[in-house]
Formats: structure tokens, sequence, C-alpha cells
């Protein structure tokens, strides 16, 4: 009779065992938003944001480092249109590095009315070079295998 007992507690150590192996998934669990209101953590009251993420992936020359953080739009650029289209602005960090953000409106909504001074937010991919680096994967990934990322602006989140 003890045998079924052993059989489920060498189960659920196995099982225990492999969770602790994958770590924390590359998803946050998320508040259901509305319309208008941008996604936070759960158990947060504010945004995620983590500037020192893309100022140490900048300062350490990275590629496809996953980053957060803010800055502010300095100029909006015309659309790259090759391949997958991607609306593109320089934006200042603050510690005044520029930064190229280059954001997949094939996969994502477009910031409409985006201008020079408007505070952005973001989560993304940062890839280093020397006129400072540019920032990707601000959309939500359609196969599951990357990290989302999102922009957030004027109070919405784009994803």
């Amino acid at each position: 009779m003890r045998r079924p007992a052993t059989v489920i507690t060498l189960l659920l150590a196995i099982g225990a065992a492999w969770l602790a192996a994958r770590g924390p998934t590359s998803r946050a669990p998320y508040d259901a938003p509305t319309s208008n209101t941008p996604r936070t953590p759960i158990g947060s009251s504010a945004p995620a944001r983590d500037d020192e993420s893309i100022l140490a992936a900048v300062r350490s020359h990275a590629q496809d480092a996953p980053v957060d953080g803010r800055g502010r739009v300095l100029r909006v650029l015309p659309d790259d249109r090759e391949g997958n289209p991607h609306q593109r602005f320089l934006m200042q960090l603050d510690d005044g590095t520029t930064v190229l953000v280059a954001h997949n409106i094939a996969l994502a909504p477009r910031l409409d009315g985006l201008a020079a001074g408007d505070l952005v937010e973001f989560r993304g991919d940062y890839v280093w070079n020397e006129k400072g680096g540019a920032l990707h994967w601000t959309h939500r990934d359609p196969h599951g295998t990357h990290r989302d990322g999102w922009l957030r602006w004027r109070g919405r989140t784009y994803d």
C-alpha cells in the first residue's frame, strides 16, 4: 500500500525540480487592460520601469539586450518601408544617449501624432552601434518565443 504514495511523492519531486530548473518565464502576468489603460504587472500600481537596464546595455555595447526605460523624442523620422514597415524616431535617454527606435507597425499600432519632446516608456531589445544604438522588439511576439515588448505614450500601451 505504501508504493502508490512513494510514486506520487517521486512524481511531485520531479515536477518541482523541473519547474525550479525552468526559472521564471519570460512573460510577466498582467492585469487585464481597459481600452486606454496601460498594462501593469500584477501587484504594481505604477508601470514597470528600469532605466538602469538600458543604460547598462549602452555602456557595455550590448547586442539584443532586453531593456526597459523611458526617453524623450528628439525627432520623428520617416517610416522604414523595407520589409516589415517600422515607425522610426530618435529618443534621448536620461544620460543624454540618443537611441533610434524602430517600432514594427505591421505587428503593433503606430503612435499617431508622436512629436519631439514627447516622453515614451518602452520595453524592447537594445542593439549597440557607434551612433548610440537602436531599440527594437517593441511589440508582442506573434510566435510566443520572445519576450513581448511595448511602447507607452500618452497613457496608452502600443504592443
